[in-house]
């Protein structure tokens, strides 16, 4: 079954079951995927669905910190609703212990020495870790293993 017919099946059981918090943001996942599709001129593969919903999580997760400072505690629970839909679909994340063990690899790897050769390290993680993990923690765990 390809991602949008799984989508569709979804939203089909979300309608029957009257829920529209979750009907929504399946809506707003599957418009993003045929937007990107346009975009394309062809049909999304894996990695490119799960990089799509890499950068809806990311943006969720900035209006969350936002709408935190602002005290807007209605908006902040819907995007964390909507957070959860979209990692439904996105691949287990790793535990920071993994993200270090990939870390150390790509230090090895690159012979980084200092804090100077973070963005050869992150340009060879990143890859590897794809949407597994978090950008900004593994760019946190780089910068913490080359300043020690």
């Amino acid at each position: 079954m390809d991602i949008s017919e799984k989508i569709t099946q979804q939203m089909a059981a979300a309608a029957k079951a009257q829920d529209k918090l979750r009907l929504s943001a399946l809506r707003m996942i599957k418009t993003a995927l045929h937007n990107r599709e346009i975009d394309l001129h062809r049909a999304v593969n894996e990695s490119e669905f799960v990089q799509l919903l890499s950068q809806m999580a990311k943006q969720r997760k900035d209006s969350i910190e936002q709408f935190e400072k602002g005290g807007r505690a209605d908006l902040v629970a819907k995007e964390t609703a909507e957070l959860a839909i979209i990692q439904e679909f996105l691949p287990a994340q790793l535990s920071e212990a993994e993200i270090g063990k990939v870390i150390d690899e790509a230090i090895a790897e690159v012979g980084a020495t200092s804090s100077k050769d973070m963005g050869k390290v992150m340009k060879a993680v990143m890859p590897k870790l794809a949407a597994r993990a978090d950008g900004k923690l593994v760019g946190d765990l780089v910068k913490a293993r080359l300043s020690a």
